[in-house]
């Protein structure tokens, strides 16, 4: 399995910044790669429909929300990145000087090298940290 792991700091409380990206349909308020999201109640689970800036869409399960610790846990289902069994976590903590975001993922490779399905994971996390640097500073 590989894995990703991502953090960037922001010079806001983490309640703030929990309160945007901690809704499970949010992503597009955020990630500039995510043009919609649709949410489904599918045999009592949560889905979400992200339609991609570009084209195409990313189906993912939601896993676990733990608003009190300010992280929740997914799943993809379906889509167009290079990997399979992906489960990510993205969680927000306080610290001294605002807070900090986390993004990590464990997943496979699928249809391409471990070193492409890594980058591209990371890039994507990358993309939604400097656009929530964008909106909060830091």
């Amino acid at each position: 399995m590989a894995k990703v792991s991502s953090s960037t700091a922001l010079p806001v409380s983490a309640k703030t910044v929990w309160a945007v990206i901690g809704n499970f349909n949010a992503l597009p308020d955020w990630h500039p790669a995510v043009e919609k999201s649709e949410l489904k109640k599918e045999n009592g689970s949560t889905v979400r429909k992200l339609s991609l800036v570009g084209g195409g869409s990313i189906e993912e399960k939601l896993e676990q929300v733990d608003d009190k610790e300010r992280r929740y846990t997914y799943t993809i289902l379906s889509g167009p990145l290079p990997v399979s069994n992906y489960t990510a976590t993205l969680r927000v903590r306080d610290s001294d000087k605002g807070c900090s975001v986390e993004w990590s993922s464990e997943f496979e490779a699928k249809g391409a090298p471990e070193g492409d399905a890594v980058a591209a994971i990371s890039g994507i996390y990358e993309a939604g940290f400097e656009n929530l640097k964008k909106m909060f500073g830091g």
